[in-house]
């Protein structure tokens, strides 16, 4: 695994990532200014594969905005005219893939940027048309439709004379790729699954529900052997390392229970659960595979129900999982929760969003899809510094929730920078408590929860309704394929 390349030094000066990996704005003010004598882009004499003879490779090692470190390489050779551009990440691999979906339905989303690494599997869903692992690339939706478009044609006619059928279908598919780079065919979905989470597509503020979503998943062993991950490591053995409980995992301000001390998984002799009692277990690292120790804990949040705390520390590479996980029978209905946040006790109170719910905020123009932050069980406010904290990292590489959004982003395009230092300002206003705003729970599964500070009466700051669920969240949740009636009778047939 590589190590982490944001941040400064303790003395707070810059680390060798920033020094290397500068914006594409700075380094060029760098080699217009004062240190014109120094490269902005590297040039190495390399091999041509293509006719043997000696080309020219470039490097640009630059941050992306909404993204983080690459390097832009790019190859020609004056003997056969041969050229190749691709991109490679210089981050480290991710704890988890991820997976972007963004639903292109005007001129302006052609023109949201893509990096998709070359472990990254690019589709357009509606053409179920898949560009495959290979090349990394650094350019926008309508770039890489127009080389898929470029690279169908360019054998299109001998296509036609020797395989006819064929032909006909692939001009199909031509003449659709054109009506989607042109605009005439709105609207489209594409989606770029990164199983090393080093590829993604560009997120806009105020993003409508549907439009672009985010999820993260652990990665399978074959994706682990691919990504070189796993294959010298040891396996997880029988005991877990010691590891130190969190605060947030005691439950002594949930019911006055007593703190509640750590026991081994292996040494735990009851059948069932108890409540308020810390287990232990091995388990594996989903970022670098190596042994791990995995916290769980049950508790009884009052007027709800009893969830499951867990977290997950490697001492190895670092990464921690703190997650929440409801249980219970599936309800029939969903469930919306709409809280009025206006003063300093709403932000206070406590939330628990299921990691099947969405959280949005109309006032914000905030909105995050399930899936993308897990299970969390904290605070109104806890919850939205915890999303500001993770939007600011994502788009500008920011952990400080007070730093400079100009800082280190001249490669960001004006109005991209206007519409983001809005956002936050509009965020931090929230957070802050200087502004009012909605919050939206809507959880199909209904295994969320806000507060209520009259409970057991009802709290007039707090809706709560029930809905039906689409079909497509019955077919996400894959309730479509559960069977609970009459199935005894189609096992002793098959």
């Amino acid at each position: 695994m590589a190590q982490e390349t944001n941040g400064t030094h303790p003395n707070g000066t810059k680390s060798l990532a920033q020094d290397l990996f500068e914006d594409m704005g700075r380094k060029v003010d760098q080699a217009n200014g004062e240190d014109s004598d120094q490269k902005v882009v590297e040039e190495i004499e390399s091999l041509c594969m293509n006719c043997h003879e000696d080309g020219l490779t470039k490097l640009l090692l630059t941050r992306i905005p909404f993204f983080r470190e690459i390097v832009i390489m790019s190859f020609s050779c004056d003997h056969c005219g041969f050229h190749n551009n691709e991109i490679q990440s210089a981050g480290q691999i991710q704890p988890k893939g991820v997976k972007y979906a963004l639903r292109v339905e005007k001129d302006e989303d052609l023109q949201r940027q893509v990096v998709k690494s070359d472990v990254c599997a690019f589709r357009i869903e509606d053409i179920d048309l898949e560009i495959p692992p290979g090349k990394g690339r650094y350019t926008n939706i309508e770039g890489i439709i127009s080389s898929v478009k470029q690279d169908l044609e360019a054998h299109q006619q001998a296509r036609m004379e020797q395989m006819p059928e064929v032909g006909e279908k692939v001009a199909g598919i031509i003449s659709t790729l054109d009506e989607m780079v042109s605009g005439r065919r709105y609207p489209f979905m594409v989606s770029a699954d990164d199983p090393s989470g080093n590829s993604m597509i560009e997120p806009k503020p105020g993003d409508a529900a549907g439009k672009w979503a985010k999820s993260e998943y652990n990665r399978t062993p074959t994706q682990n052997a691919a990504l070189g991950l796993g294959d010298d490591v040891p396996q997880p053995g029988s005991e877990a390392p010691e590891t130190e409980l969190r605060p947030e995992y005691h439950s002594t301000n949930l019911v006055g229970a007593e703190e509640a001390t750590a026991v081994q998984g292996n040494n735990v002799d009851q059948d069932d659960i108890v409540e308020n009692q810390v287990y232990s277990f091995p388990a594996s690292c989903p970022g670098c595979t190596r042994p791990c120790a995995t916290n769980m804990k049950m508790v009884n949040i009052p007027y709800f129900k009893q969830v499951v705390l867990m977290s997950t520390v490697c001492e190895h590479c670092g990464y921690r999982s703190n997650e929440v996980k409801t249980g219970g029978e599936v309800p029939e209905k969903g469930e919306r929760i709409t809280l009025k946040v206006s003063t300093a006790e709403d932000l206070a109170r406590d939330i628990l969003k299921s990691e099947s719910a969405s959280l949005q905020c109309p006032e914000l123009q905030l909105r995050v899809e399930p899936g993308t932050m897990g299970g969390r069980f904290t605070t109104v406010e806890g919850i939205m510094t915890q999303i500001r904290k993770d939007l600011r990292a994502q788009a500008f590489g920011l952990e400080d929730g007070d730093a400079e959004l100009t800082e280190n982003h001249d490669s960001m395009s004006t109005d991209s920078k206007k519409l983001w230092e809005d956002f936050f300002e509009s965020l931090t206003s929230a957070i802050e408590g200087r502004k009012e705003f909605t919050l939206i729970l809507e959880d199909p599964l209904a295994g969320s929860y806000v507060q209520s500070l009259t409970a057991p009466e009802p709290d007039p700051k707090i809706e709560l309704e029930q809905y039906k669920r689409t079909d497509e969240e019955e077919e996400d949740l894959g309730l479509k394929d559960i069977k609970t009636e009459g199935y005894e009778q189609e096992s002793g047939t098959s």
